[in-house]
């Protein structure tokens, strides 16, 4: 579980972003701290990564994700959102678990010191990134950068992945923008209904004097 406001915001808006960039895809499931046996009759083997991706596998609800029950697919993508008293021992173990279990790529975040660090498999042995900024993911597109608010993560067609919070102020200044749009477009409709109103009493106007409005 989350150990901390930031972490918390940080997994749900990192989890939330991959699930929408394949929202589509009904193939690729997205998880948060989700347990994960990777290894037939050992429960005793097992991690929670705050995000994980597994393509190939259908969305859908899980109690765990037990990966002989899943066409013994593992997740390809980790996030981790590094904690205050996370130690390093902790965090290398983890870089071993997902090792020996195959993830394609590992990325951790510190929120404290902004940083991140990420691995790639290469040659079945996960490498370690360098360097991490403006990387993009090989499997999900993404392009990572740290700005000075901390981990922001661009799609592949630039827009970032947003938290709630942001994707409702989004949403409401588009709708005050439409509004705006609307007004503006609803006086320019008035105005040339009045310039056609104007139009039509100076026709009549010189009609009165016998004179043709068509050959002025």
């Amino acid at each position: 579980m989350a150990e901390s406001t930031i972490q918390y915001e940080l997994i749900v808006k990192i989890k939330e972003g991959c699930e929408s960039l394949f929202k589509d895809d009904p193939n690729v499931f997205v998880a948060a701290d989700l347990l994960w046996y990777p290894v037939e009759g050992r429960i005793d083997i097992s991690q929670a990564p705050d995000t994980m991706v597994v393509f190939g596998r259908p969305k859908g609800d899980r109690r765990s994700y037990i990966q002989y029950r899943e066409d013994n697919i593992g997740p390809q993508v980790v996030f981790e959102i590094r904690s205050h008293n996370d130690t390093q021992t902790k965090m290398n173990k983890k870089v071993s678990f997902y090792q020996r279990y195959g993830v394609d790529e590992y990325y951790v975040y510190d929120p404290q010191r902004n940083e991140l660090d990420g691995w790639q498999r290469v040659e079945g042995i996960l490498e370690v990134i360098e360097p991490m900024e403006g990387w993009i993911s090989p499997r999900l597109g993404v392009r990572f950068e740290l700005g000075s608010d901390g981990l922001e993560i661009y799609r592949p067609n630039g827009e970032k992945f947003l938290s709630y919070a942001e994707v409702e102020e989004d949403r409401l200044l588009n709708r005050q923008r439409l509004q705006q749009e609307s007004q503006r477009a609803e006086q320019e409709s008035q105005r040339a209904e009045q310039e056609s109103q104007r139009a039509e009493r100076l026709a009549a106007k010189l009609r009165e004097l016998n004179i043709d409005p068509d050959s002025i």
